[in-house]
């Protein structure tokens, strides 16, 4: 089968497209046939945290398609079953899945769009509800709306019931957002919003942000919290990886701050949320409340191209590699 891989080396990543052996699952495994997969920077833009300093790994992060084979001890899974899932080595035409990180798509989703939800809003999961803790009728503050983790915030916030502000820097992905609930978009991409932020909560400030861009926005971040307030911290776009604390701030308004990666976690760890969110998020896909916003949709054979788009910037949502069509 043909599958990408990304070597490092010299601080740079390199994407290989490689001929290798179909993988067999093992107990509580599936041999998925993949359509679909989506881009992730922190894989594909080599200092994102994610990379050692050298060697070569499988490329891809997460994908949908229909399970092609069972392992032993999968449960109720059966062949033909359409699913999505996190995974190593999604940019290949077969992967191999843990049942404990699969999940069913819903019948209204095409291929591309489950494709753009398992990695993506299950970390939105993790930021939002099981370390956030946020509930209806709070303001989420998002840095960097208009990202993959951004727009998904957006809309798992929507569905919780609360209030969403969040910044960009394009007045036009803004204006984009604002079908999706943003409730007030800020045009910018400075440390510069907190009296917005303040004005527009009423001076109590937010209850949760999400930090999608780094170090840069961290001060102002905490300008912004409310008394309890939350942060996450998801990425540095900025490459800014150090920041000043006000601990009389962090003290005084008994902030907590948090950061969500699955770097470091084991496979029970990172599949822990999974049940919960299919049974409390996995259903607004599959009426509609949620609708996965898809930038760009390129062809297995362009995936160099597809990785341009996203060093670009300008992309809104999800990029997608299709990498073959349903059966």
């Amino acid at each position: 089968m043909k599958s990408y891989w990304m070597n490092i080396s010299d601080g740079q990543g390199h994407l290989e497209l490689r001929e290798v052996d179909v993988p067999v699952p093992g107990p509580g495994q599936v041999l998925v046939k993949l359509h679909a997969a989506a881009l992730n920077r922190g894989e594909l833009i080599v200092g994102h945290g994610l990379h050692g300093k050298g060697g070569s790994k499988p490329a891809g992060m997460e994908g949908a398609g229909h399970i092609a084979q069972l392992g032993s001890d999968t449960g109720a899974w059966q062949v033909g079953d359409r699913v999505m899932g996190r995974c190593p080595g999604t940019f290949s035409e077969y992967v191999v899945m843990d049942v404990r990180e699969i999940m069913p798509v819903p019948d209204n989703l095409s291929s591309e769009q489950a494709a753009s939800i398992p990695l993506t809003f299950l970390v939105t999961y993790d930021l939002l509800v099981m370390q956030g803790h946020l509930q209806a009728g709070q303001t989420l503050l998002i840095n960097g709306v208009s990202s993959g983790v951004g727009v998904s915030s957006l809309q798992m916030a929507k569905v919780l019931g609360a209030k969403v502000i969040g910044t960009s820097g394009s007045q036009a992905k803004l204006d984009q957002l604002k079908p999706l609930g943003l409730d007030l978009g800020l045009c910018t991409r400075a440390a510069d919003f907190h009296e917005t932020v303040l004005q527009a909560t009423e001076g109590k400030g937010a209850n949760l942000v999400v930090n999608t861009v780094g170090g840069s926005m961290f001060a102002e971040n905490m300008r912004c919290m409310a008394f309890q307030g939350r942060m996450g911290i998801v990425g540095y776009v900025d490459n800014t990886l150090s920041a000043t604390i006000d601990l009389e701030t962090l003290h005084s308004k008994r902030l907590c701050l948090y950061g969500v990666s699955n770097k470091n976690r084991t496979l029970a760890q990172r599949s822990e949320g999974v049940a919960q969110f299919a049974k409390q998020i996995l259903p607004a896909f599959a009426d509609g409340r949620i609708q996965p916003l898809l930038d760009q949709v390129f062809e297995f054979d362009q995936l160099l191209q597809a990785k341009v788009r996203m060093e670009s910037n300008q992309h809104t949502g999800k990029i997608v590699l299709r990498i073959a069509k349903p059966d």
